[in-house]
């Protein structure tokens, strides 16, 4: 899954350590990698405690480190190459998801994501960053995406269902 063809950066506890200042990977609890050139996760299934990660921009096409992150909460995979979310399914912890921008092509690839009982967002399209992902060309995706995940509150940033939807709609009709 995860392309090794030398290219691209590849996270490291050197550069983990220099982006936190944090001594152990196991402290480190926000990390920031946005717009670096990452193509590779390499150590970061050992941040063991990251609860918030962003790693839009990059080059990322393989996500198998981050599978073992329990209490991962926050991702942001904009703009990246992502075309299987398949490890994120042991992200337990997960409440917002970004992968706007990306190359999942169907909703089947987002299955994973059923077991995810608190993941609350979910952004596969950005249109003020012009991104998003092929199965976004389908025209209702996004019914179909609140009907597989019903535990969804937000999709593409806006509000699928309570107090406000209803009153979202009456206002646009």
């Amino acid at each position: 899954e995860e392309e090794d063809d030398g290219s691209g950066v590849r996270v490291t506890p050197a550069l983990l350590k220099a982006t936190t200042g944090e001594f152990s990977l196991e402290s480190i609890l926000l990390l920031r990698l946005r717009g670096r050139g990452i193509a590779h996760l390499g150590c970061l299934a050992d941040c063991s405690n990251l609860e918030w990660l962003d790693l839009s921009g990059n080059a990322i096409a393989g996500l198998a480190p981050l599978a073992t992150l329990r209490a991962l909460a926050v991702l942001n995979l904009a703009g990246n190459r992502v075309a299987s979310v398949e490890p994120l399914r042991g992200c337990r912890s997960l409440r917002q998801l970004n992968l706007a921008g990306n190359r999942l092509r169907s909703l089947r690839q987002l299955r994973c994501l059923q077991g995810l009982r608190h993941l609350e967002s979910l952004r596969l399209r950005d249109p003020l960053g012009n991104l998003g992902n092929p199965l976004c060309a389908a025209p209702a995706y996004r019914a179909a995406l609140a009907a597989m995940l019903p535990g969804l509150k937000a999709i593409d940033g806006q509000r699928v269902a309570g107090r406000g939807s209803e009153l979202f709609r009456l206002c646009r009709e």
